[in-house]
């Protein structure tokens, strides 16, 4: 029997036994719609906010604002629509400023331009050198008078690159006691949630987005994380739920599995350990690969994401062929996999648009063992000469 092997958890992974657990009742025996007062409903409304605690205390928050979401996308959606319509509200002569990088998951980037060709912002892309890193002096430059909110992915999902959160938290603090309106800072945290510091507090973040399903739990389900005191409209009209700030019945089964993975990833240094031991073990072996070149910080690297590109292949086709032998890999983001123009992320980089067609993305998780990354090994230079022979250039 062929051995199988997951390493694609940067786009999603399994939902644990505790998880399911912990979310079965929630489906039958305690389905009322959290906003009834009869007994059922009490009981749905309890478990929703038994979750809301969780969340707040996995990322340090004493007093702050939870809105359950359908996922990440949908959280950024609200952070950067929200804030930004708050703005104009409260200062409707002044066009707000956002700042961000060129290297943003998609959710980012295309609502950040839905709202400029509205011409409802200004916006600045920051650039980054070769590993993915953006310059805290070029951010410094980048900041305006009318500069609204701050958004920035802390772990690239393609290539893994970790942000200096803490040092942009740290300065940005400094800069807004001087200023008469703060300039609020809003974090991609879907990738970090798992491995890394997400100490709302520690860091000086405002706003926080992330999905349950890259941390084993179910999918159709996220948060918004509000620091007290965060302006935000609504995007979803209809009834009262979530403070007023998203309508719609809770998706209560799916709150309830958030909360228990949360939990879960309390205690994150045993596992980040393992998963960077496994991590280091490929990119070794990988790079012993001609032609095969690391992509993303090698030094500022989340624990469980790898980035490659391939000289004379199509990554395409390389992930097909690992199917078949059943190892499963990506190609940059999950959500962007369709489209066959070269990563944003890598040409910004400064990556040639054809090399860009040679990427493999593996992502690991606390569940990969070490007879897996040895199967890996032994399995992709076969598969990487197989094709080059397809269409040899080396």
């Amino acid at each position: 029997m062929m051995k199988q092997v997951y390493l694609d958890n940067a786009a999603t992974t399994p939902v644990s036994v505790s998880v399911l657990k912990a979310m079965l009742p929630y489906f039958k025996d305690c389905f009322g719609n959290p906003s009834e007062l009869h007994l059922w409903g009490v009981t749905a409304r309890k478990a929703v906010e038994e979750s809301r605690k969780k969340v707040l205390s996995f990322f340090n928050l004493k007093k702050g604002e939870i809105v359950f979401t359908s996922g990440a996308t949908e959280s950024i959606n609200l952070a950067h629509k929200g804030v930004i319509e708050a703005y104009r509200l409260k200062f409707p002569k002044i066009k707000p400023h956002i700042i961000t990088t060129t290297i943003e998951h998609k959710a980012t980037l295309e609502t950040i331009r839905h709202l400029e060709k509205l011409g409802l912002v200004k916006a600045t892309y920051l650039s980054v050198d070769h590993q993915g890193l953006i310059s805290l002096d070029q951010l410094k430059k980048a900041i305006t008078k009318e500069t609204a909110l701050i958004s920035l992915i802390y772990v690239n999902n393609e290539v893994g690159t970790v942000q200096p959160i803490g040092e942009i938290g740290v300065w940005l603090k400094k800069i807004n006691r001087n200023r008469k309106t703060s300039v609020l800072f809003h974090l991609d945290a879907t990738q970090a949630v798992a491995y890394l510091e997400v100490d709302m507090e520690k860091l000086n973040i405002d706003l926080l987005s992330f999905s349950a399903h890259k941390i084993n739990g179910p999918k159709g389900t996220g948060a918004l994380v509000l620091r007290e005191g965060v302006s935000l409209i609504r995007q979803m009209d209809g009834g009262n739920q979530e403070n007023s700030l998203r309508s719609g019945t809770e998706n209560v089964p799916g709150i309830v599995g958030l909360g228990q993975a949360l939990i879960d990833f309390e205690d994150k240094t045993k596992t980040a350990k393992k998963v960077i031991g496994l991590r280091d073990k490929l990119i070794k072996g990988i790079l012993k690969i001609k032609g095969a070149s690391l992509t993303g910080a090698e030094e500022a690297r989340a624990p469980h994401i790898t980035s490659f590109v391939f000289e004379s292949l199509e990554g395409e086709a390389l992930l097909l062929m690992l199917s078949d032998e059943g190892i499963a890999a990506a190609s940059g983001s999950a959500c962007t996999a369709g489209n066959l123009s070269p990563s944003h992320v890598l040409t910004a980089m400064g990556i040639k648009k054809e090399a860009c067609h040679g990427s493999l993305r593996l992502s690991l998780s606390g569940e990969t063992t070490e007879e897996e990354i040895e199967v890996v090994l032994q399995v992709l230079p076969k598969l990487v000469k197989k094709l080059r022979k397809m269409a040899p250039s080396l």
